[in-house]
């Protein structure tokens, strides 16, 4: 092994060996949080008990062998979603020691590890490329993307037909409980700002249009008074930052640091300023890190004496077969835990809740085959543009089934993007 290679597996090993301990330490301040603003701990079944901490850290740190993974292997889409995976499995296995639900925990909890590994084995080690039957022509190509500037004014135009609201963040909620928007309205806005608009982006980088690159970004932000969601504001900013870490780090150190660096700035706030570091904290840390554990033991505990779905919640299927439960999933968690629409990750809907805990690596397994296509669709382009045309996605991935992620947030519509791209393009702007 070379010197070069071996310092930055180096740099890696410790960066997430720092993640994991900052993910624990982030899960302990909001278990004990007390400012009144955004959330109260107990009511998201949120808890710490300082004398068991010892079995935590051990789960965890059994765990945390996993990650030589993100070590040794090269980046991939697979591995920037596989990272955010692997963290949100991290904090499920820190609260599960501590939680007042009830549930099996210890098959829970091996369940949850063997789902994680069944995730990132393929997502991880299957990238070979798959050859492309058609690559669209360069000239076309390059017209393409201003063809998705020109769907992104349209998306925005339609939306602000049926809402357009300037909010601040405090208030969206209030107003998006109002929206009645079409549904071909919302997969239309979700695909185009998730996926079609940060591929554009990534490409006018790439190219050095970046006046076009600016106008990709305006357009984002745009998103946000006809969605009223966090990820819609922070988008542009998010890619941004990206592209500014990925100048400065390798692509596998700037996915870590796209979970670390959030994390420890949300600690770091409310241990210095308290009170008026509690908003950044609660809208990072709490919502970024907490809430997609917290979500797989609100599944746990609720299909643990419930009737399993048998992947019934996609919608395409439910007139199909009889399903035991007609509202969305979200809906179904909202009225029995009063949490707010509880939307979950793939473990949680594609695993616990589709299959069960037992069968739910097998399910998560054929999940991290999907992700591991993308990689082969994806095998041949930069890594920087991989990490820029992909960046949203990762956390939806936190948040969201699977097939909702494919159908409704734009991935399909991504990978497609990715194998069509002519690889040229890139050839001739990096010379």
């Amino acid at each position: 092994m070379s010197e070069p290679q071996n310092r930055s597996q180096t740099r890696i090993a410790t960066l997430v060996g720092l993640h994991i301990i900052l993910v624990c330490v982030s899960l302990v301040q909001a278990a004990t949080y007390t400012y009144p603003i955004g959330f109260l701990p107990e009511t998201f079944h949120l808890f710490f008990d300082p004398s068991r901490w010892w079995p935590a850290a051990i789960s965890v740190a059994a765990f945390g062998t996993v990650s030589i993974l993100f070590v040794l292997k090269d980046f991939t889409f697979g591995y920037f979603v596989g990272f955010y995976i692997y963290t949100m499995v991290v904090g499920y296995l820190w609260l599960n020691n501590f939680t007042d639900l009830t549930y099996n925990y210890g098959l829970a909890g091996w369940s949850a590890a063997t789902s994680a590994i069944a995730f990132l084995l393929p997502a991880l080690l299957v990238s070979s490329p798959i050859r492309q039957i058609y690559t669209m022509p360069v000239q076309s190509f390059e017209r393409f993307l201003d063809v998705i500037l020109l769907l992104g004014v349209a998306a925005i135009a339609i939306g602000a037909f049926y809402s357009f609201h300037l909010v601040p963040l405090s208030e969206i909620y209030q107003y998006r409980a109002k929206f009645n928007n079409p549904r071909v309205v919302n997969y239309l806005i979700t695909i185009i700002s998730n996926a079609m608009l940060p591929f554009a982006f990534a490409c006018f980088v790439t190219k050095k249009a970046y006046w076009r690159a600016i106008a990709t970004l305006f357009l984002l932000i745009l998103f946000y008074p006809i969605t009223l969601t966090k990820s819609s504001l922070f988008a542009p900013f998010w890619l941004v930052a990206l592209l500014a870490l990925s100048r400065l780090f390798e692509v596998r150190v700037v996915a870590i640091l796209s979970l670390l660096a959030p994390a420890l700035a949300g600690i770091v706030l409310l241990f210095v300023f308290r009170e008026k570091g509690a908003f950044y904290f609660t809208t990072v840390n709490f919502r970024m890190l907490a809430i997609p554990s917290l979500a797989m033991s609100v599944y746990n505990d609720f299909f643990f004496d419930h009737s399993l779905t048998y992947f019934c919640q996609i919608s395409i299927l439910k007139p199909i077969f009889q399903c035991p439960y007609q509202d969305q999933l979200s809906v179904v968690m909202e009225h029995s835990y009063g949490l707010g629409a509880y939307n979950a990750s793939l473990l949680a809907t594609e695993g616990i809740a589709s299959v069960g805990v037992l069968l739910a690596p097998v399910s998560v397994f054929v999940c991290g085959l999907v992700v591991a296509l993308a990689n082969r669709l994806s095998a041949g382009l930069p890594a920087e543009f991989i990490l820029l045309s992909g960046g949203v996605l990762p956390f939806v991935f936190l948040n969201v089934p699977l097939t909702t992620i494919l159908l409704t947030h734009g991935a399909a519509v991504l990978f497609l993007l990715w194998y069509v791209s002519p690889r040229n393009f890139f050839e001739k702007t990096a010379a």
